[in-house]
């Protein structure tokens, strides 16, 4: 059995596990879960029955089934070594963990799309100042990255060293969140000049947005020049 991916095209969270399996080179298929038609399909019973946390992505064999992103990419880590997205030093895996760490645990939770209905949905909060929370978030996370990764010396052509990794899978739905937002990115060239660099690659390009089965419309990303 091919795996299965159960994505939805603009999820942050499935967009890493994408570019993953593609540098990976493992193939899957991807089985759309839409987040806004019909109340989100991630809440119905048969996809809950699937996952409890009626979230996306899921990662389905035949033997197993795996839910949050990065617990996903850490089995594939285990399953197919090579080529591989984390460091072999103890150390520098910590590290490499702790940034990804700072974009899924901490940037994208709190813009995560349940999160900003419930803003809107139940606190009334106007479009206005959702988009505000929004972009404040996006700009506090980014700027951190921006202070850790220009000033570390294992930065190369990627986040660490000269091949794409755990950090990189992690950052580029980010910087697509944040172009999609409009936020203004030029306080960040160290994370830009990354982008630009994963956006080479084909196993970015094919996990992006409009190469989805279940992309809507246009590419809404425009990344500015280099």
């Amino acid at each position: 059995m091919i795996p299965k991916l159960y994505s939805f095209w603009r999820s942050s969270a499935a967009f890493r596990v994408r570019i993953a399996l593609n540098l990976k080179g493992i193939d899957y298929e991807i089985i759309p879960v839409h987040l806004g038609k019909n109340g989100g399909e991630q809440l119905s019973e048969s996809y809950s029955n699937k996952n409890a946390n009626r979230l996306v992505p899921l990662y389905e064999t035949d033997e197993i089934k795996i839910h949050q992103s990065l617990a996903i990419i850490e089995y594939l880590e285990e399953l197919q070594p090579h080529p591989a997205l984390l460091p072999k030093i103890a150390i520098d895996r910590s590290w490499v963990r702790s940034i990804a760490m700072d974009i899924s645990s901490d940037i994208h939770p709190i813009n995560n799309l349940r999160v900003l209905r419930y803003l809107i949905r139940k606190l009334g909060i106007s479009s206005e100042a959702k988009d505000e929370w929004y972009a404040h978030w996006i700009q506090v996370g980014l700027a951190s990255l921006e202070k850790q990764l220009s000033a570390d010396s294992r930065v190369g052509k990627f986040a660490y060293g000269n091949q794409p990794g755990l950090i990189d899978v992690c950052l580029i739905p980010q910087i697509f969140n944040a172009l999609s937002a409009k936020v203004d990115l030029s306080p960040y060239p160290t994370l830009m000049r990354i982008f630009h660099e994963c956006m080479q690659l084909p196993a970015f390009i094919n996990a992006s947005w409009e190469k989805q089965i279940d992309a809507e419309g246009l590419n809404p990303v425009t990344p500015p020049q280099k």
